[in-house]
């Protein structure tokens, strides 16, 4: 039976929601029907070629459903359950893996290539995005790809967790490490950046500044826990070190991956702090620093990939946050959509709009 799906067909070209036929689980392999997926901007750049995976695809890496069906060998996990989808599960065998650096695991994406699904028109072959392809009814996918869905954290919401929240919670915990006290400051109010603006407050973070290009964000980035709102400009910098003591935060945190914020949040950090890079961006977006001020400032510039989180050990620590009510999944989200209303979200991200929408099937 064919279920629906949103399939980018080639780099750059629309997006087509269309039927797929998935075939039933082989040995270490989970079906999944989906209650919920988010759209992330990193769908946008697989869309468009910012980043590269092999085409066709079903895209969609950020979400959650209940198990139909395992194959030989699954034991985790069983039909019924509730899980969490993992985009990058980490093989824990390569020297990243034996480091304990699992976000950077040199096979995390090696799914992607695997031809998991046809379309039900042609017959053609459909590979998995980034290994999970949740823009779709339903999904199948490796063992590896699923946890089990935190208690008492419905699965809707339960789809902001593979991506939105372990990025901006990691970024804030594991990367910035920011401490109580500590100022911080976010650039762009996406859904990444909602999540860490809440990350920054759950900290203790005593002011939060957040930036972004639209004046629209400012009400959606308060409600996160930011203390200031910042339209971004040519004097973004000035004005954060104002409200920092003209010293400049201890943690600035970037979450749009472009070449002139990155270059803002270094020059917003104070000497002596952390400027952390979690946008992605493309090729063309150089940035440059000159060797004086690398010495005189004595700042850290880190790239963050995954919120350099550990899925299977951080899941636990956020769903509590989660059902404490410190953590709010809901205020994440800015619109609700169907499959059919993919194509519209990816053009609110294009435009600077929004937060994360949420498809709901």
């Amino acid at each position: 039976m064919a279920v629906r799906a949103a399939v980018v067909p080639a780099v750059g070209a629309p997006l087509e929601i269309t039927g797929i036929e998935l075939p039933e689980p082989g040995p270490g392999q989970v079906r999944v029907r989906l209650a919920a997926a988010g759209v992330c901007h990193s769908d946008l750049s697989l869309s468009n070629g910012t980043m590269r995976v092999p085409v066709p695809a079903v895209l969609g890496h950020e979400g959650a459903g209940t198990v139909v069906a395992v194959g030989e060998g699954v034991t985790h996990v069983t039909p019924g359950e509730g899980v969490v989808l993992n985009w990058a599960p980490s093989c824990g065998a390569c020297h990243a893996c034996g480091l304990g650096e699992v976000w950077l695991c040199a096979g995390a994406l090696a799914g992607a290539a695997d031809v998991y699904a046809r379309r039900a028109d042609d017959g053609s072959d459909l590979h998995p995005g980034l290994n999970v392809a949740a823009f779709a009814e339903e999904t199948l996918v490796n063992a590896s790809c699923v946890l089990p869905a935190p208690d008492g954290v419905p699965l809707t919401e339960a789809a902001l967790l593979g991506c939105a929240v372990l990025t901006g919670y990691g970024a804030v915990h594991h990367s910035a490490e920011v401490r109580p006290g500590e100022t911080v400051a976010v650039f762009g109010v996406g859904g990444v950046g909602l999540a860490t603006l809440q990350a920054a407050r759950i900290a203790g973070a005593s002011t939060i500044v957040a930036v972004d290009v639209s004046p629209h964000k400012e009400e959606l980035a308060r409600a996160a826990g930011a203390t200031d709102f910042l339209l971004a400009s040519d004097t973004t910098a000035r004005e954060i070190r104002a409200l920092t003591g003209k010293q400049g935060v201890d943690a600035a945190v970037e979450c749009a991956g472009r070449a002139a914020s990155i270059r803002t949040a270094w020059d917003s950090t104070r000497r002596g702090g952390r400027t952390t890079v979690v946008g992605i961006g493309g090729k063309d977006q150089q940035v440059t620093f000159n060797a004086l001020e690398l010495f005189h400032w004595g700042r850290t510039l880190s790239g963050c990939v995954y919120g350099n989180s550990d899925p299977a050990r951080d899941l636990p620590v956020i769903a509590d946050h989660v059902r404490a009510g410190r953590l709010d999944l809901g205020a994440l989200v800015t619109e609700r959509i169907t499959l059919d209303g993919i194509p519209a979200a990816f053009d609110a991200m294009l435009a600077g709009k929004g937060g994360r929408a949420l498809v709901v099937f």
